[in-house]
């Protein structure tokens, strides 16, 4: 993608460098955080065209969305239902929005020119997070440092590690290490779908609990384990059954994720080096990697990072349709890509992060470019090349703010395949009676090889 009218921030002047800040940021900058900067470190104003509003909190509370008595696990009533579209983007007139869009997203109106296209809303930077947070992004801003060339990170705890980035692998830690939740259950479901519509709905019940952001967290507690993750496979019956265990590192260097799968033929736990880069993701018929699950993670020891810099994007955002009861599957998935008219688009500035394949190495992904939220570094979309440099999936990751938390996540993230004219969703729970539920209780010792071994034989 040509990144026009690209707005750098003087951060962004060694992009190009192909060294890595060791250190963090001086205090004097770090005092701009909750200042100029949100608590986060986006830029707290608006822009200068008055599209993009100031940063004034985001939603903090369901009382503030207008969804008083909301209790964790329902489906999250729309704080902007009554929006109305600004503009619609289509074949016909993307040119004029050039400068605004993805280059996967310039490829997917091209491609689907008769049936795609993309409602802009107004604005909203309903991103949010508890305080405690932001208190601990803040005292990240000074200490955090990058360890094994970009491959861990030290002296950092609870909230990101780098609010103000100085290079691309940083934005990417940012994203890896963000807040959100402390505990996550949900179940969900995933669609791998064919050019006609077609798909056979896989169904999770997945566990996360996030070590690094709990309440009193210290790096020296944490064993090198940032996140310890459980999926297990509810149906089809073929796949029913198999529950992986992840322990996801944070310095890689030292060790790469801990990973174990649970055979139900077999009945035995067994080590899966194999979860992690390019292999297939799971029930994913091949649509998404290992990596590109939560739109990225794990180690980014393959590729180098640039810090392309930050710029004004037409993006997916505040997807709480995408997320509504009232919705079936069935009225989102279609043949070539979902029914875009539940689909909510805003101009948001996003950190561009280009990730180029190093020599040596291999994944499926030769490049990828990257647009990080500024205000919650979620990712928003990814452009994903192949090996002849040509654009081959489009990622996008609709979120919205879970605002008893509050947190800013993902409620479904697409991967688009232009090539094969398929598509995986993944995150579907408008037809489940409850959605995420942030007030289970767990511990580490609900998420060991001999804990996901009683489950499958229980």
């Amino acid at each position: 993608m040509n990144h026009k009218n690209m707005l750098r921030l003087g951060v962004a002047a060694l992009a190009g460098v192909a060294t890595l800040a060791i250190a963090g940021v001086t205090a004097q900058q770090a005092a701009k955080l909750g200042g100029e900067l949100t608590p986060m470190g986006a830029e707290k104003a608006g822009n200068a065209a008055g599209t993009i509003p100031a940063w004034t909190g985001g939603i903090t509370s369901a009382a503030q969305a207008g969804a008083a008595g909301f209790k964790s696990g329902g489906h999250h009533p729309d704080p902007y239902a009554s929006d109305k579209p600004l503009y619609k983007i289509d074949a016909s007139n993307m040119s004029r929005y050039a400068a605004q869009l993805t280059a996967g997203h310039e490829a997917l109106l091209t491609a689907y020119k008769s049936s795609y296209f993309m409602n802009v809303y107004p604005s909203h930077r309903s991103a949010a997070f508890p305080q405690r947070i932001y208190d601990a992004t803040k005292a990240n801003a000074t200490s955090a440092q990058l360890t094994g060339a970009g491959n861990g990170v030290t002296g950092a705890i609870i909230g990101v590690p780098f609010p103000i980035p100085s290079s691309g692998v940083e934005v990417i830690w940012n994203h890896i290490l963000r807040f959100r939740a402390e505990i996550a259950e949900r179940v969900i479901g995933q669609a791998a779908v064919t050019r006609t519509g077609d798909y056979t709905l896989v169904k999770f019940h997945d566990e996360t609990m996030v070590g690094y952001s709990l309440p009193g967290a210290t790096e020296a507690a944490l064993d090198n384990v940032v996140l310890y993750f459980i999926q297990e496979t509810v149906s089809p019956a073929r796949l029913a059954g198999e529950i992986l265990l992840v322990h996801e590192t944070l310095d890689q260097t030292k060790e790469h994720r801990r990973a174990w799968l649970y055979n139900p033929g077999q009945r035995r736990v067994r080590r899966a080096p194999n979860v992690a880069f390019d292999n297939p993701g799971t029930g994913s018929d091949a649509l998404r990697t290992s990596d590109q699950f939560d739109i990225y993670n794990g180690s980014p020891e393959r590729y180098d990072w640039k810090l392309v810099g930050k710029q004004e994007m037409i993006v997916p955002y505040n997807a709480y349709p995408l997320h509504s009861n009232k919705l079936k599957n069935a009225d989102i998935i279609k043949p070539l890509h979902i029914n875009q008219a539940h689909a909510r688009y805003e101009l948001h500035r996003v950190w561009v992060v280009d990730a180029t394949l190093k020599a040596g190495q291999r994944h499926l992904y030769k490049r990828r470019t990257f647009y990080v939220d500024e205000d919650s570094w979620q990712i928003l979309g990814v452009d994903c090349y192949d090996t002849r440099d040509k654009l081959w999936r489009v990622q996008e990751g609709h979120s919205i703010n879970y605002y008893e938390v509050p947190t800013f996540w993902t409620t479904l993230e697409l991967t688009y395949d232009l090539q094969a004219g398929r598509y995986l969703a993944l995150g579907l729970d408008n037809e489940e009676p409850k959605t995420v539920n942030f007030s289970a209780k767990r511990t580490a010792a609900d998420f060991t090889p001999a804990a996901i071994a009683r489950r499958g034989t229980r």
